[in-house]
This record gives structure tokens, sequence and C-alpha cells, in this order.
């Protein structure tokens, strides 16, 4: 326990910088101005009647994730509600979308234990469950303290972080040991949670087969179909810094054998939409913008949709898919999406935070690994050429997806003893 107090008088002492590291994230547009409070612990809804379950998901790809789990967990007992946190402001736009009747979001609290203590104090949450990797150990120590059962669900480590985690063996111990269960994605990762002192571990599978297919506006998808015609056209989704240039590069190759090419990049932040414009815009192909209300027109190279939400409509218009984040560092993202929605799946070969969703897709031949912008550029084309090829791995990707579709009855199965202990309430609870 010394390496947590430590811990936790680090984080008092280092209140002002705290404080301007919040201002710098809320000056760049990383924290909603209106809800800075919650970010403290401060609550800005009042908490509802009877049991409450807290389900805290880091940012989008695992608030996603969590999304079927919590429909199943409001199924199981509808005398329920459900607390989400998350730390990022593109995650609680998601949820506000689409999160079911009585579940709602709110910030999660900085990792301070004055503000960890407020926001417990006021949700008194009767059990909490944790998906995937973010451990705060402030709000995790807290939750555990007051005996709230805590479970970890979709629970994934890489080889590296077990690393760093062991030369810290006392710290982390007492991190992964408060989780009454931890489930996890592979059985690699349960051995490496079981070495870092998490007990009992079960290996369930990906949270992220069970997701539902992303949303898309019907009459948008129609009004953007129609823009597009009969054009040749991919996608690439989810770009990071330096994929967009990769994808510039590989949208110029594939233009002299296809003069009519539209290429749509999707950014994984809707935020760097101006800043990917300009640079693509410096090979010299006409840019249009979905969020300054750019159509899609006749003269359009590439078209940028920097808007939130709208992944799952271009996933729709594309049948062509390159999975960004997915060349070096970032780790790529989740390939299912794309798999769910009809498109031959292109990544990098830094599929880290996939791995064995990367594993399955290539054993099914269900998808291309690219080096570069020409080996993209030369999958891109193949693709295009031949439409009983891009059906083929289409259709290898839609089946890994489906096949791994029960994940969420398996974690629900094992979340059902803690389900089921929660104390009687109001079985017409309302949101």
């Amino acid at each position: 326990m010394a390496g947590l107090s430590l811990y936790r008088g680090l984080t008092e002492l280092g209140a002002p910088f705290i404080d301007m590291y919040m201002q710098r994230r809320l000056n760049n547009g990383k924290e909603d101005p209106d809800r800075i409070t919650e970010r403290r612990g401060i609550a800005s809804r009042e908490r509802p009647e009877g049991p409450l379950a807290w389900v805290h998901a880091a940012s989008v790809g695992e608030a996603q994730s969590a999304l079927s789990l919590i429909t199943k967990m409001l199924r199981a007992r509808i005398d329920l509600h459900i607390l989400i946190t998350t730390g990022t402001v593109t995650s609680a736009k998601l949820l506000a979308e689409r999160l079911p009747p009585r579940s709602f979001h709110q910030f999660v609290p900085v990792d301070r234990a004055r503000w960890v203590q407020r926001f417990l104090d006021h949700w008194e949450p009767n059990m909490a469950v944790w998906i995937e990797s973010e451990f705060w150990p402030n709000l995790i120590a807290q939750t555990t303290a007051r005996n709230i059962p805590t479970v970890l669900a979709n629970g994934r480590i890489s080889r590296k972080s077990a690393a760093n985690w062991r030369m810290l063996p006392g710290f982390i111990g007492n991190i992964v040991g408060a989780f009454r269960l931890c489930l996890t994605q592979t059985e690699e990762e349960a051995e490496r949670f079981r070495a870092l002192g998490a007990d009992p571990v079960k290996c369930v599978g990906n949270l992220k087969f069970s997701a539902a297919a992303l949303p898309a506006d019907e009459a948008e998808l129609a009004a953007l179909t129609e823009q597009v015609g009969t054009r040749p056209h991919w996608l690439a989704a989810s770009t990071h810094p330096g994929d967009e240039e990769l994808v510039a590069e590989a949208h110029g190759i594939l233009k002299e054998k296809y003069p009519g090419l539209l290429t749509i990049i999707v950014p994984r932040h809707p935020s760097r939409g101006q800043q990917v414009a300009k640079e693509v815009a410096a090979h010299g192909f006409h840019i249009s913008r979905r969020a300054i209300g750019d159509p899609v027109s006749a003269a359009d190279d590439i078209h940028i949709a920097d808007t939130l939400g709208e992944l799952g409509l271009f996933y729709r218009l594309s049948q062509i898919a390159f999975i960004g984040g997915s060349m070096a560092r970032h780790g790529g993202h989740n390939p299912l999406e794309a798999a769910q929605l009809d498109c031959a799946i292109l990544h990098g070969p830094d599929m880290a935070n996939f791995a064995t969703v990367a594993q399955q897709l290539g054993e099914a031949d269900a998808r291309t690994v690219i080096q570069d912008a020409p080996t993209l550029a030369h999958a891109v084309a193949g693709l295009l050429d031949d439409e009983q090829r891009r059906r083929s791995v289409s259709d290898a990707a839609a089946k890994v997806a489906q096949s791994n579709a029960a994940v969420v009855d398996s974690v629900i199965e094992e979340l059902k003893p803690f389900l089921d202990a929660l104390p009687a309430g109001n079985s017409d609870a309302r949101a």
C-alpha cells in the first residue's frame, strides 16, 4: 500500500499542475466547458433511486464496446440504472446519441483523492465495471475501500505494458488485485494479469466483437450516394497524423489509372479537419470538407469527412476501407466496424490494439496488410478492378465478426452473480 499512498500524496501536491493541465485541455477543446466540474467530481444530475451500476470506459472505442454490455445489463435487471463515465468529449457526444433508457453519462473525475471521494459520495454505485485497461489508482482504491464489487471487463494489457508494470509489483498488484474478477480478451492477456496479481482471471473473448454496427442517417447516405454516383471511390478511416500523407500519395498513384477517383478521409479526431485539408491540398488535389458543409462535387479528388459520429455512414458508402492508426505507434483501430458494414479491409503492420482480430482476419483471408503508399495503391486498385475478390474478402471479414458476436453473452454470464446480488429497486424504473 506504500506505493498507493505515495501516488495519492503526489496527486495532492501536484494540484496546481493538474489545474494547469486541465486548463490547457479546456483551451484546446478537449474538455466540455459546460461540464468541466464533473472532472472535479461534482455531479451534474441527481442519483436515480434504486440499484446503480457504474461502467467506466476511457474513450470512444471502449464506450462503443460498453454499449452492448450496458443494454444486456439493463435487460438482466429491469430495476437497474447505469452510470457510464468516460474522459473525452468525443465519447460523451457518442454516448449522448446512443445510450439506452435508464443509462446516462458523466465525465470521470480526474484522479485526485478528494475529487474521487466527492464523485463516490454522490453516486454510491452498487457495483463497478471497468472496460479494458485504464487504471486510475485513486479511483480503484477508493471504490474497493467502500466494498463496492468491481470487475474488469474486456481486460487488455500489452507485453510491453506488463513488463513495465512488473517493475512496480506491489503497486500494480494492489490495483489489479482490487478487481473481484478480471475478464480478458485473450489467454495471453489473462496470463499477464495473473502474473501481475489479479485473481480470478478468465478469458471470454473480445467485447468489441459484440458491438452493434455503427449507425448512419439514411437520408444522408442517400444524398452522399447520389453525389458520388458511379465514380470509383475508397475510404481511409480513423486516420492519424502521417496517415493522410500516405493516403494522398496513394491517391496520386491511383489517379493515373482512375481519373475520376474519389478518396474519402475520416480523421480520427475531427478537429484536425482543417489541418488535414491543408496538408492534402499541398499535393495539388481539389479538396472538400464535410464539416463546413461542402458536398462531394465532381471536381473533388479528396473529401475530408471531419464530422463526429459519422464513420458508419462512410463505411456504408464505401466498399474498400483502409484502417488508420495502423502504420506505427497507434496500434490500429477496430477493423470489425468495417467488416460489419461490407467493407474489404486494408491496414498497416501495427494492429497491436486488435492483434487477435487482425490474426483472425488474416487466417480467413479477410484483410490485406500494406507497408507504404505504393502497396496501399496496389491493394486498392486490385479491389477496384476485381469485384469478385472484393466481395470474397468482405464476406470473409463479416463472418469473422459474426462468429464472435456472442462474447457479450459470455460477459453477462460472468457478471450475473454481481447483478443478482444488487439491492432490489423499483421494477418500473425510468431514466
